[in-house]
This record gives structure tokens, C-alpha cells and sequence, in this order.
């Protein structure tokens, strides 16, 4: 099985992104768990997002402690929460950011981390800062666990044509900055 934590904030589409990460793996045939942990309701508060993929039927229901990815859509929490808790030493971990991430939990493979500038790609091709499709795509090329065409089509089943036509070239530009997964 694989785990995926997605932390952020309200209104960044968090609960969105874990949401459309199993569409994409229901497409290709995963049995996939998608659901949210908030607290207070409103823009701008913290939210995290889980998502497990696998090939068999998937029972559990508590949240991820150990994810195998770890998407960050808001750097701001990297100094806020303990974002870095419980990913595996072979996790892989996307963040939000222009930047290069200068602190980097213990352990970490470099070969699994990248920073994708997800808000910007989204301002880009949307006119809104909203980095979660952006991340999906980085998320597809950087894992290989979905393929960017399943993140396509679950952005497309899921927003009408005006919204889905910004997401998908956000999702295939941050797709396109990072190295293919071998």
C-alpha cells in the first residue's frame, strides 16, 4: 500500500488534492482511499489530507503516521507543525516552493525530494494560486505510482471545462520540471 499526507491550508485544496490522487489511481485499476483532518473550518487554517493506494481492498481508516509521500502545499507550516513526522527514510517529498529546501529531514534520499514552484505554475495557467494540481502532476513524475494522463482525466471528471483546462497545464507543467520516474 501506498501513503500519501498532504498538509496545507483551507482553501489551497488540500482535500481536493487527496480526492483527485484516488480518481487517478481508481483509473488505473488501484483501489484507492481518499479523506481529510481539520480542525477549524476557514481559509487559512491548517488542513491535512490522506491517501492510500493499493492493489488489494483497503480496511484501515485511521490516519497516515508513516506516509510514503509527504506533499506540503504551504511552506509556511515547515516552521509551524512537525510536517517531516513519521515519512519513511525512503519517502518521497514534495514541497511547494521556488526554492531549493535548504533543512531536510534525517535520512532523507535527496534522489526522492524536489521543491515544485506549484503556486506559481498555478497563477500561470489558472490566474489563481492554487498549487494542488500542480503538485499532483510533480507528484506523478517524481513517484510513478499514477500516471500524469489518470491525473488528467481525474481533473477533468471532477471540474467543468474552463476550470479543468487551467489545472491539467498546471499539473503537465509541473510534470514537465521534474525528472520522469525510472
Amino acid at each position: 500500500m501506498f501513503q500519501v499526507r498532504i498538509h496545507g491550508r483551507g482553501g489551497q485544496g488540500v482535500v481536493t488534492a487527496a480526492e483527485l490522487l484516488s480518481l487517478a489511481a481508481f483509473d488505473e485499476g488501484h483501489h484507492a482511499q481518499a479523506f481529510p483532518s481539520f480542525g477549524s473550518e476557514r481559509t487559512g487554517a491548517p488542513v491535512v489530507s490522506f491517501c492510500r493506494i493499493a492493489d488489494h481492498p483497503i480496511r484501515t481508516r485511521e490516519p497516515i503516521m508513516r506516509p510514503d509521500c509527504l506533499i506540503v502545499q504551504d511552506p509556511t507550516l515547515l516552521h509551524q507543525v512537525d510536517l517531516f513526522s513519521g515519512l519513511r527514510d525512503d519517502g518521497y517529498l514534495l514541497i511547494n516552493s521556488s526554492r531549493e529546501l535548504e533543512q531536510l529531514p534525517d535520512g532523507q534520499r535527496r534522489d526522492r525530494i524536489r521543491s515544485v514552484p506549484a503556486s506559481e505554475l498555478a497563477r500561470q495557467h489558472m490566474g489563481r494560486p492554487v498549487p494542488n494540481a500542480a503538485l499532483l502532476g510533480a507528484f506523478a513524475a517524481l513517484t510513478g505510482v499514477v500516471s500524469l494522463a489518470s491525473v488528467e482525466r481525474a481533473i477533468r471528471s471532477r471540474f467543468p471545462a474552463r476550470v479543468a483546462d487551467g489545472n491539467v497545464a498546471a499539473a503537465a507543467a509541473a510534470y514537465d520540471l521534474e525528472p520522469a520516474h525510472a
